[in-house]
């Protein structure tokens, strides 16, 4: 695993060692940010912006929006292991000032006092493939109106995942990639 673009590219992330984290592979990841920012549909700046990276694992996909601009990256992950290697690759990178790392659970983002404060251009979500309450997180997220208006979310699931979605939330893409699929979408 490496930083694809930016500041940091060709950099190595410290990877996961336990098998309960499924680290994000380059080439999604390198497919997820042609998508944002060459796409009509999608179409986001990462520079300057503030992204919240959710179920973070090794913090790949944060990391790789601060090495291309991004103002502010939040990253909430509770399995230990993955806040250990998550922590070890800010350092790495030595990028603290731009990260807020919050060892939380999701479902609780109510309770995250700093992430109500605060309005994101990106919301990064890449839960593990059995979890079966993404639709109620998304739910949250546009209850708490996390979301500015031009932004975008990304959800990275399991190909054979039949989430059902509020009627609220706009797939504006989705893109198979071998076992996973990436959906990118907003609320309307």
């Amino acid at each position: 695993m490496r930083i694809i673009a930016g500041d940091y590219k060709g950099r190595k992330i410290f990877e996961p060692i336990d098998k309960e984290t499924r680290p994000l592979k380059d080439l999604t990841k390198e497919s997820i940010f042609n998508i944002l920012e060459h796409s009509k549909n999608a179409k986001v700046s990462i520079k300057k912006s503030n992204v919240l990276d959710i179920f973070s694992g090794t913090g790949s996909f944060g990391l790789e929006c601060v090495s291309r601009g991004a103002a502010k990256v939040f990253f909430i992950e509770q399995h230990k292991p993955s806040i250990k290697i998550i922590i070890k690759n800010i350092e790495k990178f030595n990028c603290e000032k731009k990260i807020k790392l919050f060892s939380k659970n999701v479902f609780d983002l109510k309770k995250i006092k700093k992430i109500r404060e605060n309005k994101f251009n990106i919301i990064f979500l890449d839960p593990p493939y059995k979890e079966k309450n993404i639709p109620l997180l998304l739910n949250e997220i546009n209850q708490m109106k996390l979301l500015i208006k031009e932004g975008i979310i990304v959800l990275h699931r399991h190909r054979k995942s039949n989430d059902n979605f509020d009627t609220r939330f706009k797939i504006l893409r989705a893109e198979n990639y071998g076992i996973s699929k990436i959906i990118f979408g907003k609320f309307i």
